[in-house]
């Protein structure tokens, strides 16, 4: 794809595929093509590792976090579970929000959790609404540990943002699945890999071997569970997409 930018004639022209489209330069379909391109080198550029909540890391788009925000606080969860944890900052953003909420917890497992990084989740203070779970998150003895946190009743929303390949993503699903309340999500993150296989950074692979495709396949064989990202809240605009690291992440349950 190219994009040539008139900013003197307000113009963007979309050129690939064996066509080309010149669009207003300040129209909804120029902001997409542009926000494409810009999660793009973005992504190349390590964007989403300028960020931090509450004193730890977080390796998230802002944009992501805040639409998880949304759903959260809509959701009201009485547990949060997230696989990949690296620095704690998605689990201390999550426990800030069930801190704010007076609901909720917040479970994290990882293959590994270095020392540094579980010192500094343990010693924060919001650790009291935290868990750590160290091993495999698709192996059985783990999988019985995160379901046996669930109480009878309880709301459970599940983060997939460990490992990205298509392979773990899809044994991820088919482990937790059942966990999942109707009505919540799991929301299977960093599908933009599927759009970075040719970024300088990227990996061909990619273009099949993401969370977006496991996701699409999962839902596809699980009709208990539909690919629907969330309706936003609040919306004067006539945008209507995320600009964001996770196409087609969440899965909704429905039955």
């Amino acid at each position: 794809m190219k994009l040539t930018l008139d900013t003197e004639a307000q113009t963007l022209t979309v050129t690939g595929d064996g066509r080309s489209e010149t669009l207003p330069l300040y129209s909804k379909a120029a902001f997409e093509a542009l926000s494409r391109q810009w999660v793009r080198v973005g992504w190349n550029q390590k964007y989403q590792y300028t960020f931090s909540w509450m004193g730890r890391p977080v390796i998230q788009l802002p944009e992501d976090m805040l639409r998880m925000q949304e759903v959260i606080y809509r959701l009201q969860p009485d547990i949060i579970i997230e696989t990949g944890v690296a620095h704690g900052g998605s689990l201390v953003f999550y426990a800030s929000l069930c801190k704010a909420m007076d609901r909720g917890r917040v479970v994290g497992v990882d293959i590994e959790i270095r020392p540094h990084n579980r010192q500094a989740i343990q010693s924060h203070a919001l650790a009291g609404l935290i868990t750590l779970i160290e091993g495999s998150s698709t192996a059985p003895t783990v999988v019985q540990q995160v379901r046996g946190l669930i109480k009878p009743g309880e709301t459970a929303l599940l983060i997939l943002d460990s490992n990205h390949s298509y392979a773990h993503v899809a044994a991820e699903l088919e482990a937790y699945a059942g966990m999942v309340t109707p009505g919540s999500y799991i929301v299977a993150t960093d599908g933009i890999m599927l759009d970075l296989a040719d970024v300088p950074r990227g990996h061909p692979e990619w273009t099949t071997d993401n969370p977006t495709c496991a996701a699409r396949d999962f839902a596809a064989a699980h009709p208990e569970f539909v690919i629907e990202p969330p309706a936003w809240p609040f919306c004067e605009s006539e945008l209507k997409l995320n600009v964001t690291h996770w196409p087609g992440a969440w899965l909704k349950r429905i039955g």
